[in-house]
């Protein structure tokens, strides 16, 4: 068994790097930002995403990922919501907002059918190139 040592992605530090992939003090930080969080949720259940992030000076990137965790629900926190990662559009569960959910799958759909037509394109070259013979 080799010790596996790395730099916090965090605050720069070394590491022994076990299960989580940040070192302990920010693992420890990070647990302090949440508790944070929920008290100001508790105490303000009307709050936005900026507002826990004005009061409690947690990121708003930070207040997501405990969202997107499961950490902190949306389910008594009517005004609370966070950006889509393609638009920054302000939503409620995913990652992605609706518009840019079907325009990637629109996208998705156009590849796939010019791939098709490509591929059909090779297969009548490759056809047109061969020899034919003629049984007589």
């Amino acid at each position: 068994m080799s010790l596996n040592i790395a730099n916090c992605p965090r605050c720069g530090k070394i590491f022994a790097k076990g299960i989580k992939d940040i070192c302990p003090a920010c693992v420890k930080d990070i647990d302090l930002e949440y508790e944070t969080c929920v008290k100001y949720l508790r105490e303000n259940k009307g709050a936005t995403i900026h507002d826990v992030s004005n009061e409690t000076k947690v990121s708003i990137k930070q207040i997501t990922k405990f969202i997107k965790e499961g950490r902190i629900s949306l389910y008594n926190a009517p005004n609370m919501a966070y950006p889509c990662e393609i638009c920054g559009m302000v939503i409620r569960e995913g990652g992605m907002c609706d518009d840019c959910r079907k325009r990637l799958a629109k996208d998705v759909h156009v590849a796939k059918e010019q791939d098709r037509a490509k591929k059909e394109d090779e297969l009548r070259n490759k056809q047109a190139q061969t020899y034919k013979t003629l049984d007589k």
